[in-house]
């Protein structure tokens, strides 16, 4: 896991970027913030072999390739999987199903998103946080 690397966050909703936007403005976090629309767009940055993210927050639903496909294939590519990227989905919604179907994927997190920017701020600084203070194998390319 590269802590200084950049924390990605794929999401299709433009005010939820904002909001995104704003909270780790005012967290003041070193880590570039990368912002993709869809999953395969998150795809082809995740599979570039100059890609070394420190954390991914990813919705379910969105366009051409939702959450749930995006990390089913981000698990079974052993190239970025060996790189032990965080992954968190923040989703509008936490019906059982998807649930159960994200930890089926490894996923590391399933979060609702916050109502409230206060929410939303302080639940992105414990999880940054806490990944911060993880350990983790060291990725050699």
């Amino acid at each position: 896991m590269n802590k200084n690397g950049a924390i990605v966050i794929v999401e299709d909703d433009i005010d939820d970027q904002e909001m995104f936007s704003e909270v780790f403005k005012e967290l003041n976090y070193k880590n570039e913030i990368l912002f993709f629309n869809d999953g395969q767009e998150a795809l082809v940055y995740l599979t570039a072999e100059t890609s070394e993210p420190f954390i991914v927050f990813s919705d379910i639903n969105m366009p051409k390739l939702n959450g749930i496909e995006l990390r089913k294939q981000i698990h079974e590519n052993e190239n970025i999987r060996i790189k032990t990227i965080p992954y968190l989905f923040f989703t509008t919604n936490a019906a059982q199903e998807a649930v159960v179907d994200a930890y089926s994927k490894s996923i590391q997190g399933f979060f609702v998103k916050p109502m409230s920017f206060q929410d939303l701020k302080s639940t992105m600084k414990i999880i940054v946080e806490y990944w911060q203070k993880c350990e983790s194998p060291n990725y050699v390319k």
